[in-house]
């Protein structure tokens, strides 16, 4: 079970069940628990496989044991996601937490620089359980539908989960507008029926200050 101790701390009450968060996010744990250092982009070889291609730089650590672990990472804000039985997309830098049962993996995103990292790839949870997604600031959650889409910065993007089509677009931004963009701006254009989390602060991102 995930619960906030605070809106920084994740609290996991386990009973013998495991789950997967980012290496070196547990901050303290009561009764007993065992730790095992995990690679991220996906079970099996074909995981292994697409890190090599993607560069995924995600690493994971399983927890299982009987009582409560607690979660943090540089005092991020912490957003809890309910699946059930559909995918959520999330930068692997954001991603602090998931049930054991839930699968992981990596998809394509098609531009490069447009989002943390390389920008080629996102990382995919699904199946049925909880997330716990990190942000810089409380993250806000908007949503999209077919008549209202949305254009997010790259550097402020976090997740997004429901039917949502993903495209990238070049524009002038208010920084590139003042003079005071570093190369070519980018934004990421959701469109179909969904929700994309985002965050009050702006990451640095290859694709240009925008």
């Amino acid at each position: 079970m995930f619960r906030l101790q605070s809106s920084k701390v994740l609290a996991v009450d386990m009973t013998g069940d495991a789950v997967k968060a980012k290496n070196g996010s547990m901050v303290a744990y009561d009764g007993q628990m065992a730790f095992k250092k995990l690679t991220g982009g996906g079970e099996g070889v074909r995981g292994m496989v697409t890190r090599r291609l993607t560069g995924e730089q995600m690493t994971l650590m399983e927890v299982k044991g009987h009582g409560t672990c607690f979660f943090a990472d540089r005092a991020s804000e912490i957003n809890l996601v309910t699946l059930n039985g559909d995918k959520l997309f999330v930068e692997s830098g954001n991603l602090l937490a998931t049930d054991g049962g839930l699968r992981t993996g990596t998809t394509f995103t098609g531009l490069r620089g447009a989002s943390q990292g390389n920008g080629l790839f996102t990382t995919t949870i699904e199946g049925h359980g909880q997330a716990a997604i990190m942000s810089d600031g409380p993250a806000v959650l908007l949503r999209v539908a077919p008549q209202y889409p949305l254009t997010v910065d790259p550097g402020a993007y976090v997740a997004h989960q429901g039917n949502l089509r993903q495209s990238f677009q070049s524009g002038v931004t208010f920084r590139t507008f003042m003079g005071e963009g570093g190369g070519e701006a980018f934004q990421i254009r959701f469109e179909g029926d969904g929700v994309v989390y985002v965050q009050p602060s702006e990451r640095n991102t290859i694709a240009g200050d925008v």
